[in-house]
Protein backbone atom coordinates (compact mmCIF):
# COMPACT_ATOMS: atom_id res chain seq x y z
CA UNK A 1 0.00 0.00 0.00
CA UNK A 2 3.12 2.53 0.83
CA UNK A 3 4.59 1.49 -2.76
CA UNK A 4 1.20 2.27 -4.35
CA UNK A 5 0.81 5.88 -2.38
CA UNK A 6 4.92 7.04 -3.13
CA UNK A 7 4.36 5.92 -6.62
CA UNK A 8 0.95 7.84 -7.26
CA UNK A 9 2.60 10.77 -5.47
CA UNK A 10 5.67 10.40 -7.70
CA UNK A 11 3.15 10.92 -10.86
CA UNK A 12 1.20 13.42 -9.63
CA UNK A 13 4.22 15.58 -9.51
CA UNK A 14 6.12 14.15 -12.45
CA UNK A 15 2.83 15.61 -14.48
CA UNK A 16 3.06 18.77 -12.67
CA UNK A 17 6.91 19.56 -13.33
CA UNK A 18 5.89 18.17 -17.38
CA UNK A 19 2.87 20.90 -17.74
CA UNK A 20 4.69 23.79 -20.04
CA UNK A 21 3.73 25.60 -23.72
CA UNK A 22 5.39 24.48 -26.49
CA UNK A 23 5.30 27.18 -29.20
CA UNK A 24 4.66 26.98 -33.06
CA UNK A 25 5.57 29.09 -35.78
CA UNK A 26 3.33 28.45 -38.93
CA UNK A 27 3.18 30.32 -42.43
CA UNK A 28 5.77 32.86 -41.33
CA UNK A 29 6.52 35.35 -44.19
CA UNK A 30 7.73 39.12 -44.73
CA UNK A 31 5.86 41.19 -47.48
CA UNK A 32 8.11 41.87 -50.17
CA UNK A 33 9.31 45.61 -49.75
CA UNK A 34 10.91 48.09 -51.89
CA UNK A 35 14.84 47.96 -52.58
CA UNK A 36 16.17 50.20 -49.89
CA UNK A 37 13.32 49.96 -47.14
CA UNK A 38 14.40 50.29 -43.62
CA UNK A 39 11.66 48.51 -42.57
CA UNK A 40 9.36 45.55 -43.07
CA UNK A 41 6.67 43.65 -41.75
CA UNK A 42 6.45 39.89 -40.80
CA UNK A 43 3.80 38.07 -40.77
CA UNK A 44 3.05 34.24 -38.99
CA UNK A 45 1.11 32.18 -36.79
CA UNK A 46 1.58 31.42 -33.51
CA UNK A 47 0.42 28.29 -31.95
CA UNK A 48 0.72 26.85 -28.55
CA UNK A 49 0.70 23.13 -29.05
CA UNK A 50 1.76 22.81 -25.05
CA UNK A 51 -0.54 21.93 -22.04
CA UNK A 52 0.29 25.39 -20.20
CA UNK A 53 0.45 29.09 -21.49
CA UNK A 54 2.66 30.48 -23.52
CA UNK A 55 4.14 34.55 -22.89
CA UNK A 56 5.98 35.65 -26.38
CA UNK A 57 8.31 38.24 -25.11
CA UNK A 58 9.99 39.87 -27.87
CA UNK A 59 11.83 38.43 -31.03
CA UNK A 60 15.33 38.60 -32.75
CA UNK A 61 17.04 38.00 -35.86
CA UNK A 62 20.67 38.60 -37.46
CA UNK A 63 19.06 39.98 -40.70
CA UNK A 64 17.42 43.04 -38.81
CA UNK A 65 19.00 45.60 -36.08
CA UNK A 66 16.04 45.27 -34.68
CA UNK A 67 12.72 42.87 -34.32
CA UNK A 68 9.84 43.80 -31.96
CA UNK A 69 5.60 42.89 -31.68
CA UNK A 70 3.60 45.81 -33.03
CA UNK A 71 -0.06 45.92 -33.29
CA UNK A 72 -2.06 48.22 -35.74
CA UNK A 73 -4.70 50.12 -34.34
CA UNK A 74 -7.71 52.37 -35.34
CA UNK A 75 -7.33 55.67 -33.65
CA UNK A 76 -9.33 58.73 -34.64
CA UNK A 77 -10.01 57.49 -38.22
CA UNK A 78 -5.95 57.20 -38.63
CA UNK A 79 -4.30 54.00 -38.59
CA UNK A 80 -1.37 53.70 -36.02
CA UNK A 81 1.56 51.30 -34.91
CA UNK A 82 1.84 50.23 -31.53
CA UNK A 83 4.46 48.21 -29.55
CA UNK A 84 2.60 45.04 -28.51
CA UNK A 85 4.46 44.19 -25.63
CA UNK A 86 4.01 40.34 -24.50
CA UNK A 87 1.34 37.94 -26.02
CA UNK A 88 -0.05 35.54 -24.38
CA UNK A 89 -1.12 32.41 -25.88
CA UNK A 90 -3.24 29.94 -23.65
CA UNK A 91 -2.80 26.33 -23.97
CA UNK A 92 -4.08 24.97 -27.39
CA UNK A 93 -4.67 27.81 -28.42
CA UNK A 94 -2.88 30.25 -31.59
CA UNK A 95 -2.36 33.42 -32.35
CA UNK A 96 -2.40 35.25 -35.75
CA UNK A 97 0.26 38.16 -37.03
CA UNK A 98 -1.59 39.26 -40.24
CA UNK A 99 -2.03 42.48 -42.16
CA UNK A 100 -3.90 45.27 -40.67
CA UNK A 101 -3.26 43.48 -37.05
CA UNK A 102 -0.83 42.70 -34.80
CA UNK A 103 2.93 41.65 -36.71
CA UNK A 104 6.69 41.88 -36.17
CA UNK A 105 7.96 45.16 -36.79
CA UNK A 106 11.71 44.47 -38.79
CA UNK A 107 13.80 47.39 -38.65
CA UNK A 108 16.90 48.14 -40.88
CA UNK A 109 17.41 45.02 -42.96
CA UNK A 110 20.86 44.27 -42.88
CA UNK A 111 21.00 42.69 -46.60
CA UNK A 112 18.68 43.27 -49.47
CA UNK A 113 15.70 40.74 -49.42
CA UNK A 114 13.79 39.59 -52.47
CA UNK A 115 11.09 37.47 -53.44
CA UNK A 116 12.01 33.82 -52.66
CA UNK A 117 14.54 35.08 -49.76
CA UNK A 118 14.47 33.78 -46.22
CA UNK A 119 15.17 34.43 -43.27
CA UNK A 120 15.77 33.21 -39.25
CA UNK A 121 13.89 34.81 -36.76
CA UNK A 122 13.90 33.66 -33.24
CA UNK A 123 10.24 34.07 -31.41
CA UNK A 124 11.65 34.72 -27.46
CA UNK A 125 9.22 33.02 -24.48
CA UNK A 126 9.44 33.73 -20.78
CA UNK A 127 10.33 30.49 -20.15
CA UNK A 128 13.29 31.02 -21.95
CA UNK A 129 12.94 28.06 -24.97
CA UNK A 130 10.92 30.41 -27.79
CA UNK A 131 11.15 28.73 -31.71
CA UNK A 132 13.53 29.28 -34.66
CA UNK A 133 11.35 30.20 -37.62
CA UNK A 134 12.03 30.49 -41.28
CA UNK A 135 10.02 33.35 -42.57
CA UNK A 136 9.93 33.50 -46.54
CA UNK A 137 9.65 37.19 -48.32
CA UNK A 138 6.56 37.32 -50.35
CA UNK A 139 3.95 39.28 -51.77
CA UNK A 140 1.17 37.01 -49.69
CA UNK A 141 1.07 34.30 -47.17
CA UNK A 142 2.66 30.70 -47.97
Amino acid sequence: MRLNLIWLLALGLATNATAAGHLVVEHAWIRTAPPGAMMLAGYATLRNSGDAPITVTGATSADFADVSLHQSVEENGLERMRPLGVAEIAAGASMEFTPGGRHFMLMRPKRELKQGDSVQIHISTSAGDGANAEFVVGDAAP
